[in-house]
């Protein structure tokens, strides 16, 4: 069964509630559906900010699903429970072609970054048609590559204001891509874990030099899978302050949250 967003269930804490890995604030959420050029209907969630415009909206590129990524993955997961309430920004999360997720399995299958141009495509035209303003790609290992190759020519690049990428592997992408990047001029923020397992941050900064406007920044202590809160929260600090005016402010997002909150299971 499809995981429905209004089964959680929202109390009054009688003090300020501290904002760990499952603690959901208030948005407004939806189950969504759209389909590929090529025929696929994929599935996802929608979380708008209840109230208030939106500040900018993140169009989600989840890890490699025949690795366990998917539209879940912790850190999406957490933009998805916090960002529209603490950041008045929209998260757009959906499976890849082939993907499955307690919201569901989205047709098709793994392409091995191929198809899922159409999946990209998809997802960004969804976001057009919706209304929403501002709009971040937002890659995550194998969704960085997804955003590297196809983020930057139509008909995606006239539709995104930029991309953050969350450890590039760097594998299917290549100086094609990173200089198509370059030609778009469009911002382009690269996390790069000190100890991750693929690309660490004096290599990114090597790879990603074909790029003038990317931003190169190393978390220390971090790891491919941005494993810990610490990270989590590093993570989407740095993407409110990239994505909106106001950004994440001196101190980061808030820890703590007064009003009412879910506990996801």
């Amino acid at each position: 069964m499809s995981f429905d967003p209004a089964s959680l269930v929202f109390s009054q804490p009688e003090s300020a509630t501290d904002i760990r890995a499952s603690t959901v604030l208030p948005a407004h959420r939806e189950n969504v559906e759209f389909r590929t050029e090529d025929g696929k209907l994929l599935v996802g969630e929608l979380a708008l900010p209840e109230s208030g415009g939106i500040s900018a909206t993140l169009i989600t590129l989840h890890p490699l699903p025949t690795h366990g990524g998917f539209m879940d993955s912790h850190v999406y997961r957490k933009a998805s429970y916090r960002l529209p309430a603490l950041a008045g920004v929209a998260v757009l999360r959906f499976n890849t072609r082939g993907t499955h997720s307690p919201r569901g399995t989205s047709q098709g299958h793994f392409d091995e970054g191929i198809g899922e141009r159409y999946d990209v495509e998809a997802a960004v035209r969804f976001a057009v048609e919706r209304g929403l303003p501002n709009r971040w790609l937002v890659g995550w290992s194998f969704g960085t590559e997804l955003a590297l190759m196809y983020g930057a020519v139509e008909p995606v690049a006239s539709q995104v204001e930029g991309a953050v990428l969350l450890s590039p592997p760097l594998h299917r992408a290549t100086d094609v891509h990173l200089k198509e990047w370059a030609a778009s001029g469009k911002p382009l923020t690269v996390l790069v874990p000190e100890h991750d397992d693929y690309l660490q941050p004096a290599e990114a900064a090597e790879r990603f030099s074909l790029v003038p406007q990317a931003r190169v920044v190393g978390i220390d202590g971090a790891k491919h899978l941005w494993v810990g809160e610490k990270y989590a929260a590093r993570v989407l600090d740095e993407i409110v302050d990239d994505v909106t005016e106001a950004g994440a402010g001196p101190d980061g997002l808030p820890r703590h949250w007064t009003g009412p909150v879910a506990t996801a299971s």
